[in-house]
């Protein structure tokens, strides 16, 4: 996916969900010992951001979409990308609850997430009213929220 700088840029100063201070690991040098550079992290809709604490551009962004967030150690929790699986970004927070938090809210910025919440409430609602909430704007059979199983598409009377 490509991005223009420009957009990135701005899209990075727009309010955050979640931002703090974290620890940025770098890859371990020769003598095994790891680098930890305090950044500011934000994360914006689906987007994080991370910069160096004095700059207000930022250093780098990650697209959260095809990844894998997990908590490495109390303090550490890691992204790794589906198509990068090898390369891991490593966090550190300040306490065990800071650390679950980022953890809970990357995963939920996921445009994946949000698809398969929208599709459990449709198929909710659809269970207990008979129809399908999506019909009112037209979207219903469009393919992003079509789902496998289970909403099966309703009748139309002509």
């Amino acid at each position: 996916m490509r991005f223009n700088e420009k957009e990135l840029i701005s899209l990075s100063r727009q309010p955050s969900e979640r931002a703090a201070e974290l620890g940025m690991r770098g890859p371990k040098k020769g003598d095994g010992t790891v680098v930890v550079k305090k950044k500011l992290v934000k994360l914006v809709v689906n987007f994080l951001f991370y910069f160096r604490t004095d700059e207000e551009e930022p250093q780098g962004a990650l697209l959260l979409e095809q990844c894998r967030v997990e908590r490495e150690d109390s303090l550490v929790f890691s992204i790794a990308f589906l198509d990068e699986a090898e390369r891991k970004y490593l966090f550190e927070c300040d306490s065990q609850e800071q650390c679950q938090e980022w953890v809970d809210s990357i995963i939920k910025a996921s445009y994946e997430f949000m698809r398969k919440n929208l599709i459990f409430y449709r198929t909710e609602i659809h269970r207990l009213t008979g129809k399908d909430p999506l019909e009112q704007y037209g979207i219903e059979d469009e393919t992003r929220f079509q789902v496998t199983s289970g909403l099966q598409p309703v009748q139309k009377d002509n």
